[in-house]
């Protein structure tokens, strides 16, 4: 196997956009929990933006490093199944992020690292203890999604400063997780996992992703209502609230198509969060 072959394999494993999307978000976070990001809070942001693109990383190419055999199933394409990278590489590799991920943490605030650390034990144990029970593992994924933006809030002294945004996030991730699983119930099934769909069926499990996200779209009017937002969030939020909505729904007849398009989705979402930081309110 050449060294260029390994090294785009590993590149792969990493799912770089999704790794970098990860970063903007806890960028993103920051902004939203506590406006202009200046001074010495600019080189605590990026440590904390650093952080989190390794430690998404690391966690994908675990991820697939666990996932291997499920993989040759669902997702044949992937570096490990075609061959591009050995398990062991894989896993080497996954590591060497994850060191780098706990480097660039240790500048932040300790709230910052204190979730930073859950979350890298989230991640490694994911796959082998959370991802086969049912709701679970997709309840982990969301919390992990969702945190980018605490993280951010953290980073500069206001955890809790993009609460909604962590929630809708959050919520909206359990609900695309969920139609991914109904995506990939034939390989799950023969690799023995026990997702939501399996134990209870895939309309009841798409049912259950609907209504936690008409709670969550109905909390992220909650800015705007309680005045911390003016007009623009409201304009951007609600054609994304509706994306969402209409493609959970969508999910009953094309699981993958309606996936894709809650995270275009939830991507909207975040705009209108920081439209609605930027913009005056009135």
């Amino acid at each position: 196997m050449s060294m260029r072959r390994r090294v785009r394999g590993a590149i792969e494993l990493t799912r770089p956009l999704n790794a970098i999307s990860a970063g903007v978000l806890t960028g993103t976070g920051a902004y939203v929990a506590g406006g202009a990001v200046r001074g010495a809070d600019a080189g605590v942001v990026l440590a904390a933006v650093v952080a989190t693109v390794l430690a998404t990383g690391a966690g994908n190419a675990v991820n697939d490093y666990f996932d291997r055999e499920i993989d040759r199933v669902n997702r044949p394409d992937r570096p490990i199944p075609r061959g591009a990278i050995s398990p062991r590489g894989a896993l080497a590799f996954s590591l060497l992020l994850f060191a780098g991920a706990v480097v660039a943490a240790l500048a932040l605030p300790l709230a910052a690292i204190a979730l930073a650390v859950f979350n890298l034990i989230l991640l490694v144990a994911y796959t082998e203890l959370f991802k086969g029970l049912p709701g679970v593992g997709n309840v982990v994924v969301g919390f992990l999604t969702g945190s980018t933006f605490l993280f951010g809030g953290a980073a500069v002294g206001r955890p809790l400063g993009a609460g909604v945004l962590f929630a809708l996030a959050a919520v909206a991730t359990v609900t695309r997780e969920i139609v991914k699983d109904v995506e990939d119930v034939a390989g799950d099934r023969e690799e023995g996992l026990n997702t939501l769909p399996i134990a209870i069926g895939e309309r009841r499990s798409l049912r259950i992703g609907v209504a936690l996200l008409v709670a969550a779209v109905l909390a992220s009017t909650g800015p705007y209502l309680w005045g911390s937002f003016g007009t623009a969030y409201l304009v951007l939020i609600v054609p994304a609230d509706a994306l969402m909505l209409v493609s959970a729904v969508q999910a009953f007849r094309d699981p993958g198509t309606a996936q894709r398009r809650i995270k275009v989705g939830m991507l909207l979402a975040v705009v209108a969060f920081i439209v609605g930081r930027a913009a005056p309110v009135g």
